[in-house]
């Protein structure tokens, strides 16, 4: 047989493009990678381990953990986990019983010197609710001598003496890491888990959004309620986009919420973040894998009279993934640039567009899940073990019904404006071609508002690709939509002004329709903070040739405005300066900020002469950098139109006062958010300009000398940035200005500490009765 190859790294982890024979490796100690598994029993606290086979040529005849292994050069990590611990123990578990907890690095010579270890150890936890019956294992002879189940603690214990019947783990080192996890679900604290929920969930305001559809006809209310019942759809998308067992975890959580009161305040918090991982806390984990869903597999292993079969929980890491669901979990960067080299043009901007997802074929025979997608025609002949699938295929089924229902909704809705969108958004949901539907979004002129569809790309933080399903529903506003035509009007004369080198400025830009609406439902891509605003679509290729549309959701910007900012101006502003905090500055800084998504550099010409867009050559720091542009050029934007008499003098001072009170609201999203670190790019910046003041009694203000130059030099900085594609330079802004200063930390601690909302939640009474 074939000696095992594996891809050999360097010191600090990287692929270095070779390979080597498994003995070669090991004499040359040139660093490589494996897994380790561990099987804890949640019941009685044990660890399983196996002991070393006599003729292992490495720590023969000791105790171990309960399987590991090499990765084979070109194989998947996860992979290689579900392969060792069915080799080596019979045990045949899915992707979704596998926790990557840590990666740690092993040195060590052992053999008087002829066996050299140098590994990049990839440790994963499975956790199973009891004891898997010792006559259960099918044991790989060669491999494993025996299994044996031991306390967790004991084992601790027995590792630290150094026992010599036990492979060495050094426990207060790297490898502790996972002993301390475990001790920390083992010995829960209730009431402190409850507290720490309750005040998490504390910081949101609950905010009830009321309608009237008395003006609409008995065909446009039942259409209506249809349109719902595609935006739940929408919703089961999502979850299944942020992470392949969010679904289960919802399920299982929704199911035992009355449990108790610790079970509730769960649910109620994972309602609001849609994920295990908390949006106002960097993403951090405010459940476990011990919350989580417990799943039977009667065949995981072989069937033993009286035993009904391995129970173990759901998995997830304790790091949100920064691709979610739209990539292997254990794809790295390195690895999809070398596939997409591969690629034909026509694949690659398939692999790399806003509506496909990356699987990996030898899932196909350790995840029974994937065997559908993987059988399709659609999926191309490759040597490569990645491949791309479109959304139609991946979501099909919620994707057939929702289309049904727009459908169904079209046939009844009065206006012919809806009903092009309503019946070419259901086809692009079959076809995957959302061309004309975005079109016919942009064309929309109905006083019943629709946004449905894949947009927004900010859950795909490794790439920034791949776009999430989201749903908005609203009773257009006549009369603002009206006030609001001089922002679109005026794009082109904005464009043309930017303070950005002329090579860079845009030539065709198109008015941007802007609609007002009164939000009653929405879903999706509304985890966490809750959406003002927003402008798409995202499509380069409509951007050129049309814009955008903005649609301005003005009831949830007014509950903001009287919930989160006025009490965040009362205590971080200077008293002097209070009084210029008003929500129309508010309200008109955010149209500012969407109609500012849609001028500025977006297809770009590289210095080497090739075409991009911006999105493409910042990646996954696109958003921020965007979401700054659009924030620090929809103020340079206000006093532009100020300055040319088309808005009123009077909001000068009180645009540069609210959008200072707004910095600390968004920052408090977060700077794992987009948003979040858009803004404090902007804070530090006009801070370190001194066009914000911070004062002995710890309230800010601005300076109104200083402000003007102060937000054109960061508008021209961030815009030059994307008119190069420079990502090098984009990475290097967010990286000086991305953090939390002292008077910004000062701040925030204030509004903690007398607990100010850091946003809202909302309910749609409307919305629930029609669907009742």
């Amino acid at each position: 047989m074939a000696e095992e190859h594996f891809d050999v790294l360097t010191k600090s982890g990287e692929k270095t493009g070779l390979s080597k024979p498994r003995s070669e490796v090991h004499r040359d100690g040139d660093y490589h990678r494996s897994v380790h598994i561990c099987i804890f029993v949640e019941s009685t606290q044990e660890l399983l381990l196996q002991l070393r086979s006599d003729d292992k040529d490495s720590w023969p005849g000791q105790w171990d953990i309960s399987s590991a292994g090499h990765i084979s050069a070109g194989d998947s990590s996860l992979m290689s986990a579900q392969r060792e611990l069915e080799e080596e123990l019979g045990v045949k578990l899915p992707k979704d019983a596998f926790e990557k907890l840590f990666v740690f690095l092993q040195e060590c010579v052992i053999n008087d010197g002829k066996f050299i270890n140098n590994e990049f150890n990839d440790v994963y936890l499975v956790t199973i609710l009891h004891p898997i019956p010792l006559e259960a294992f099918t044991l790989q002879k060669e491999e494993v001598s025996a299994v044996k189940y031991i306390p967790y603690e004991e084992y601790i214990n027995l590792l630290a003496k150094e026992d010599p019947a036990y492979v060495p783990y050094d426990v207060d080192g790297e490898y502790g890491q996972l002993f301390h996890i475990i001790r920390q679900r083992c010995q829960v604290n209730i009431e402190a888990r409850s507290l720490s929920l309750q005040k998490q969930l504390q910081r949101y305001s609950p905010v009830t959004l009321e309608a009237n559809l008395t003006e609409f006809s008995e065909a446009d209310q039942k259409a209506l309620a249809l349109i719902v019942k595609a935006a739940k759809v929408i919703d089961d998308i999502f979850y299944e986009q942020l992470w392949h067992s969010n679904p289960a975890l919802r399920d299982w959580l929704k199911e035992h919420a009355n449990a108790s009161e610790l079970d509730k305040l769960k649910w109620k918090y994972f309602l609001i973040n849609k994920s295990p991982w908390s949006s106002l806390d960097e993403n951090e984990p405010f459940l476990t894998t011990a919350d989580s869903a417990v799943k039977l597999l009667p065949e995981a292993t072989k069937p033993i009279d009286g035993w009904k079969g391995l129970e173990y929980r759901a998995a997830f890491p304790l790091t949100k993934p920064p691709g979610a669901n739209f990539y292997p979990p254990d794809m790295d960067k390195a690895e999809s640039t070398s596939w997409l080299s591969s690629l034909t043009e026509e694949q690659k901007r398939a692999a790399t567009g806003f509506f496909s997802i990356i699987k990996r074929r030898t899932e196909a025979n350790l995840d029974a899940s994937l065997s559908e997608h993987l059988a399709d025609s659609t999926i191309p002949d490759s040597s490569s073990d990645l491949y791309s699938s479109p959304y139609s295929e991946i979501y099909r089924p919620f994707l057939t019904k929702a289309s049904e229902l727009l459908h169904k909704a079209g046939h009844l809705v009065t206006s012919q404006s809806l009903k092009k969108l309503l019946h070419s958004k259901a086809e692009a949901f079959l076809s995957n071609d959302y061309y004309e539907s975005d079109i016919a979004w942009m064309d929309l002129d109905s006083k019943l508002d629709i946004t449905i569809g894949p947009y927004e790309t900010y859950e795909d933080e490794m790439f920034g690709y791949k776009a999430s399903f989201e749903a908005f529903i609203g009773i257009r506003d006549d009369k603002a939509t009206a006030d609001l035509k001089l922002f679109g009007d005026n794009l082109k004369l904005l464009e043309d002004n930017l303070p950005l080198d002329s090579v860079y400025k845009s030539k065709d830009v198109s008015a941007a329709p802007i609609r007002v609406i009164q939000l009653i439902y929405n879903s999706g891509d509304v985890n966490g903070p809750q959406t003002v605003a927003f402008n798409l679509p995202n499509d380069e290729k409509i951007l050129r040739e049309r814009g955008t549309s903005m649609v301005m959701l003005k009831n949830v910007q007014e509950a903001k405005f009287e919930h989160i900012l006025k009490p965040i101006a009362e205590i971080t502003i200077s008293k002097e300066q209070q009084g210029f905090v008003d929500f129309d500055s508010f309200f008109t800084h955010t149209i500012c900020h969407e109609c500012c998504h849609g001028i500025g550099p977006h297809s770009i010409t590289l210095p080497d002469g090739r075409t991009s867009s911006v999105r493409k050559e910042l990646q996954d720091v696109y958003s921020a950098v965007e979401e700054a542009k659009a924030d620090i050029v929809g103020l340079w934007a206000l006093k532009f139109l100020i300055t040319k008499g088309l808005l009123s003098k009077s909001m000068e001072e009180s645009m540069y006062v609210s959008f200072l009170a707004g910095c600390f609201r968004s920052i408090r999203f977060g700077l794992t958010a987009a948003h979040g670190k858009g803004q404090a790019l902007q804070f530090n910046w006009l801070y370190e300009k001194g066009a914000f003041v911070f004062h002995e009694d710890s309230t800010f203000s601005v300076d109104f000398a200083k402000i003007e130059d102060a937000v054109e030099s960061l508008s021209r900085e961030i815009l030059t940035i994307q008119g190069r594609g420079d990502k090098k330079a984009a990475t290097l802004l967010l990286n000086k200005y991305c953090t939390i200063t002292g008077p910004l930390k000062t701040a925030l601690e204030k509004l903690e500490s007398v607990k100010v909302p850091v946003d809202i939640t909302l309910t749609f009474p409307l919305a629930d009765a029609l669907l009742n």
